[in-house]
C-alpha cells in the first residue's frame, strides 16, 4: 500500500481556484474518464440528500464520462433552485466537452443551505478543462478538501498473468463523519476491465468494511458519495482476478477511511473499538458505535483519562437483547480492565493511564462467546473539535 498516487491510464483531471471558497484555494475539480470507463457509486443514506447526490444518482446509468466536484458549498438544503443550479453546472461542463449533460456526475461539499454561485462554474469550468492532465490527481485530492488538514490518497497494485492492475483513490472528510457513507467524498479509479454490475458489487462490499465503519461525531452528511471507475486499460478482466481485486480495493478504501479518522476535526487519537462475541454482527456493531459515540468516552480519551466506568456504562446502554454483565470483558490495548463484568483483579490505574496516553488505542469488548466480531474506528473529542465546528461559518 502506498499513499503516493499512481496514475491510471485513461483518467485525466484538473483542479483550479474558481473562487467558491473565498480563500484562494483550489475548489473546482474535473475528472475526465476515457470512453471505455464504467463507474459504480454509493451515496449517503441521509433523507435530506443534497441536489448533486440526487442528480448523480440519476446520471449514474447514463455512461458517465466526467466527474464535476466543488468544495466550499454543499448545495444541500437548497430546494428547487439548488437542483436547477446543479443541472446548470452539468450542462455547462457537458457543453465544454461535447457530451450529454446526463454523462456528468456532480459532487459538492462544504456549507449546507447556501445556493451555488453558478457564475463561478461558468467561468471556472472552461479554465479547468484546458488544464486536464493525466498526472494531476494529487491536485484534485487537495481541491476537494474543506476542514481537512491533509489530503487523503492511496494506491495499490497487483499482478495477474504478467499484467499489472492498479487501483488509486482520493478522499476528503474530517467532520460530520458517520455511516452510512461516512461529510466525506471518495473517488477511486482502476485500470481493470469490468461491467458496472460487478464493479458495483465490489464497491458495495468494500465500503461496508471501510467507510461504513468509521465515525468522528455520529453525523451522517447530506452529501456523502464514493465512486469507483474502471478504465479497462490494463487489459485484465475483473472476472479473472475477483479475489485479488477485492482484496486490493479493500486495502485502498480502508486506508482512505483510516486517513479520514486520523484527520478528524481536532483529533489527537486514532481509536479502534472492537467488539466480539455478540449474538449477531449487528449486536457487535451496536455496542461498538454506542461506545464510539459516547461524548464521555471520547472526552476521557482526549484527556488520556483511564475512566473505564464510562466505557462500561456505554456498553450497558447499547440497544441489544440478552446482554449479560457476566459475559463482559474489556481491554485497553492488551491491558485487561473488566473480566466477567467486574474489575480485573490485576488492573492498576497506572497501567490504564499508560495505554490511554498513546495516540493509537484499541478498545476490545467481549460480550459473549460466539465468533462474531466487528470493528469501528473513531477519534477522541477535543477542544479543537468544538472550536472548529463553532466557527465553521464565521
Amino acid at each position: 500500500m502506498t499513499q503516493s498516487l499512481l496514475n491510471i491510464e485513461g483518467i485525466l483531471s484538473a483542479s483550479i481556484d474558481a473562487g467558491i471558497k473565498h480563500n484562494d484555494a483550489a475548489d473546482l475539480s474535473i475528472i475526465y474518464l476515457t470512453e471505455s470507463t464504467v463507474t459504480a457509486a454509493v451515496f449517503t443514506q441521509n433523507v435530506f440528500c443534497a441536489a448533486p447526490v440526487l442528480v448523480a444518482k440519476n446520471h449514474l446509468n447514463h455512461h458517465p464520462k466526467v466527474l464535476l466536484i466543488n468544495s466550499g458549498n454543499a448545495n444541500a438544503g437548497t430546494g428547487t433552485q439548488g437542483m436547477e443550479n446543479t443541472l446548470h453546472t452539468c450542462a455547462c461542463l457537458a457543453s465544454e466537452l461535447n457530451i450529454e449533460a446526463e454523462q456528468v456526475l456532480p459532487f459538492s461539499t462544504g456549507v449546507i443551505g447556501q445556493q451555488l454561485d453558478v457564475s463561478k462554474f461558468d467561468i471556472g469550468i472552461p479554465k479547468a478543462v484546458v488544464k486536464l492532465s493525466n498526472n494531476t490527481m494529487s491536485d484534485v485530492a487537495q481541491g476537494i478538501l474543506t476542514t481537512d488538514l491533509v489530503e487523503k490518497t492511496a494506491s495499490k497494485q497487483f499482478e495477474i498473468n504478467g499484467k499489472l492492475v492498479t487501483i488509486s483513490g482520493i478522499a476528503k472528510g474530517s467532520g460530520m463523519i458517520r455511516p452510512d457513507m461516512a461529510t466525506m467524498l471518495s473517488f477511486i479509479f482502476t485500470d481493470v476491465k469490468s461491467t458496472q454490475a460487478k464493479l458495483q458489487q465490489c464497491l458495495t462490499a468494500s465500503v461496508k468494511q471501510s467507510f461504513n465503519r468509521i465515525t468522528v461525531d455520529g453525523d451522517t452528511s447530506t452529501n456523502d458519495a464514493c465512486t469507483l471507475s474502471a478504465t479497462g486499460t490494463s487489459g485484465v478482466d475483473i472476472h479473472d482476478c475477483v479475489v485479488e481485486f477485492q482484496r486490493a480495493l479493500n486495502e485502498v478504501t480502508k486506508s482512505l477511511a483510516h486517513q479520514i479518522i486520523k484527520d478528524g476535526e481536532g483529533a489527537t487519537k486514532f481509536v479502534e473499538v472492537c467488539v466480539k462475541g455478540g449474538n449477531t454482527n449487528n449486536d457487535c456493531l451496536e455496542v461498538a458505535y454506542t461506545v464510539a459515540h459516547s461524548p464521555l468516552v471520547k472526552t476521557a480519551l482526549f484527556a488520556s483519562d483511564a475512566n473505564w466506568g464510562r466505557i462500561l456504562a456505554a456498553v450497558g446502554r447499547a440497544n441489544i437483547k440478552d446482554l449479560n454483565i457476566e459475559n463482559i470483558n474489556i481491554y485497553l490495548n492488551e491491558v485487561s480492565i473488566i473480566q466477567a463484568g467486574e474489575p480485573d483483579a490485576g488492573y492498576t490505574e497506572a497501567a490504564g493511564s499508560s495505554e490511554m496516553e498513546k495516540d493509537t488505542i484499541v478498545i476490545t469488548i467481549e460480550i459473549g462467546a460466539s465468533d462474531t466480531q466487528e470493528s469501528v474506528w473513531t477519534t477522541d473529542l477535543s477542544y479543537d473539535y468544538v472550536k472548529i465546528n463553532a466557527e465553521y461559518r464565521t
